[in-house]
């Protein structure tokens, strides 16, 4: 029993067929087309240059198939009123992110270990 079947109690049915042998089902080029047109997958095209292209970004990969966050620069900061006091946040940019990615962050735990962005 696959562990669809164990979760779902029935068997998995999708356009890939990836159930029984028994209900084997060759994949013509037609069929591939809808589901191509299904799925939307589109060719990119910026708006404002059609030579523009997407290139990937080289991040470092340690040998267990991880990489370590690092903070680029600090955007912006505030303060959060709670009840026992104040808290000062930090809008964090990381490498790698983009400018809509930045992420909150308490100053506290940032200054520990990122003393770098605070001088």
């Amino acid at each position: 029993m696959t562990p669809y079947e164990a979760l779902y109690e029935r068997k998995c049915r999708s356009p890939l067929c990836w159930d029984d042998k028994s209900d084997e089902v060759m994949l013509g080029p037609k069929m591939i087309l809808e589901m191509v047109e299904q799925v939307q997958l589109r060719k990119y095209v910026s708006m404002s240059d059609s030579t523009h292209r997407l290139e990937p970004e080289n991040v470092k990969i340690d040998q267990q198939f991880s990489y370590v966050e690092l903070p680029k620069e600090i955007l912006d900061r505030k303060v959060k009123k709670t009840r026992n006091g104040e808290t000062v946040l930090v809008k964090v940019l990381w490498f790698n992110h983009n400018v809509e990615e930045a992420t909150w962050e308490a100053k506290t735990a940032i200054k520990e270990k990122y003393l770098h962005l605070f001088i």
